[in-house]
C-alpha cells in the first residue's frame, strides 16, 4: 500500500509540464552557455573603442576558462561553438579541449556592437563628452536597454542576429539528444535566455565570468534550466568569481 502511495504522479498535468519545461523528456538538446573568462583592456576613460571590442582575455580570465574547462572534463560535450571574438573563442577552446573540439565559430554571436560607430582610436568619452556618457549610463541602470545608448547597435537587431544564431545551431542538432556548448559573451546570453522566459529587458540578469546557463530544446519548446551557475569557480584556492 505504500509503494503505491508514494508513486510519482504521471497524470495530463504533468506530462504538459514535462512537454512545456523539457523535463525528462527522450531526444532533448542541452545548450550549455558559458560566458567567456575575465577580459583585459584598458580601465575607463582610456579604454579606446578599438582597443575594447576585441579584447583578450586577462590572466585571471584565463585561469577561469581553464576551471570552466575542468568542470566539463569527464562529461559528455558533442559539440563547441564560440562567437569570434577571442576571449569567447579561448573560453570555449579550454572546454573542447578536453574532448578533442575546436570551437566552430558563429560570427552573429559577437557582443552587442557598443559605440560601434565611434571612430576606433577615440574613446566614448571623446566622442559623446563626459556628462552626456554619464547620464545614458544612468539611463542603462534603469532601463536595461540597448537603446539608450547612441552610435551602437540597435536592441532589435542586435536581439535578432542572436536569436538566430541559437535557432541555427539548434537547427544543425535537430532530433539529437546532444550537449552542446555556445561559448559567449554576458549581452547575448541575456538575449537569448531572456526571449526564452520574454522578459522586456535586454539585461535581466549579469553572468559572471565564466558562469554556466543551462538551455533545453526540442521541436518548438525552449526551456531554461538554470543562470548563473559559478560552483566551478569556487576552489580550495579561494573565489574566482567576478563580473
Amino acid at each position: 500500500m505504500l509503494s503505491t502511495m508514494t508513486q510519482p504522479q504521471r497524470g495530463p498535468a504533468s506530462n504538459a509540464f514535462n512537454q512545456a519545461f523539457l523535463s525528462g523528456i527522450e531526444g532533448t538538446l542541452e545548450l550549455v552557455l558559458v560566458r567567456h573568462g575575465q577580459q583585459s583592456i584598458p580601465s575607463a576613460p582610456n579604454a579606446r573603442i578599438g582597443d575594447s571590442v576585441d579584447a583578450p582575455l586577462s590572466e585571471l580570465g584565463r585561469e577561469q576558462a581553464r576551471l570552466v574547462g575542468e568542470r566539463f572534463a569527464t562529461e559528455s560535450i558533442d559539440a563547441v561553438y564560440s562567437s569570434g571574438l577571442s576571449r569567447a573563442f579561448d573560453t570555449g577552446a579550454a572546454i573542447g579541449s578536453h574532448h578533442g573540439l575546436e570551437p566552430v565559430v558563429v560570427d552573429n554571436l559577437r557582443e552587442i556592437g557598443m559605440f560601434r560607430d565611434v571612430p576606433p582610436d577615440q574613446t566614448a568619452a571623446e566622442a559623446l563628452g563626459v556628462d552626456y556618457l554619464a547620464g545614458v549610463r544612468e539611463r542603462m541602470a534603469r532601463e536595461r536597454s540597448w537603446d539608450v545608448f547612441p552610435l551602437t547597435e540597435s536592441s532589435a537587431e542586435f536581439s535578432k542576429r542572436v536569436i538566430n544564431a541559437f535557432e541555427e545551431i539548434i537547427a544543425r542538432h535537430e532530433g539529437e539528444a546532444a550537449r552542446v556548448v555556445v561559448a559567449c559573451h554576458g549581452g547575448v546570453i541575456n538575449a537569448y535566455t531572456g526571449y526564452i522566459i520574454e522578459t522586456s529587458n535586454d539585461m535581466f540578469f549579469r553572468p559572471a565570468h565564466a558562469s554556466v546557463h543551462l538551455v533545453c530544446a526540442k521541436g518548438w519548446f525552449r526551456a531554461l534550466h538554470s543562470l548563473n551557475d559559478t560552483r566551478h569557480l569556487e576552489t580550495e584556492k579561494g573565489s574566482f568569481v567576478t563580473y
